[in-house]
């Protein structure tokens, strides 16, 4: 049973995760608005962002339930516990983490862990992985997923690591059924802006290409 405050139809329908990391707290709520408004419904704080607990909790409170909000870069027991006293109704780790991620399935709460080679991958999907986060993904492409899914078809995967709106389709169909999306999305320098308009086409631009992606090729 996963953590109450953790949506899981919500997440099937758009397995979209925004990452937001190294900002300042005021970024937060405006950021959290946008997503919200241009489609996605999953963002996570990572752990190693200035005052990251409270970031989670302001997040937590300004989406009121609309959104899976998340803690990222989990790297220890401590800052498990820290982020989930903050909210945090998933977890998200950067590698395999055998400890956290056995906390995290004890305490039903879903866990992303971070992997790339085959051994890793398959490793974290037997700790109980909710998804694999497959990063970076970028690094090989759509064809190391397609390749990583033969063998391994039961593992979940969640492409992460230069994913765009243009090259999420393909990954899709070369078989990650979600994505994690870091600086395409929140780009540092249009958050120092404050231009949270474009954020919002942004993120709606990534939803629109998650919805492509499950039209079937002709």
């Amino acid at each position: 049973m996963t953590d109450p405050a953790f949506s899981a139809a919500r997440f099937a329908a758009m397995p979209l995760i925004a990452i937001l990391r190294g900002q300042p707290g005021r970024f937060v709520e405006p950021v959290v608005q946008a997503l919200f408004e241009g489609g996605f419904t999953a963002l996570e704080i990572t752990m190693n962002s200035p005052g990251a607990a409270a970031q989670i909790r302001a997040a937590v409170a300004h989406s009121q339930g609309r959104m899976n909000i998340g803690a990222g870069t989990v790297t220890t027991l401590a800052e498990l516990d820290e982020a989930g006293a903050a909210g945090a109704s998933f977890i998200v780790t950067p590698v395999i983490v055998p400890d956290v991620i056995g906390e995290c399935v004890r305490r039903g709460l879903p866990v992303f862990p971070g992997a790339f080679t085959p051994t890793e991958v398959h490793q974290a999907h037997r700790l109980g992985a909710t998804m694999v986060k497959l990063f970076p993904a970028h690094r090989l492409g759509p064809g190391y997923v397609r390749d990583l899914k033969a063998p391994l078809s039961s593992v979940r995967l969640l492409a992460t690591g230069g994913i765009t709106p243009e090259t999420l389709p393909e990954y899709a169909r070369a078989g990650a059924e979600g994505f994690g999306v870091g600086s395409p999305l929140l780009a540092p320098e249009r958050l120092a802006a404050g231009d949270w308009e474009w954020l919002r086409k942004r993120a709606e631009s990534f939803c629109v290409a998650w919805k492509a992606s499950l039209a079937p090729e002709g």
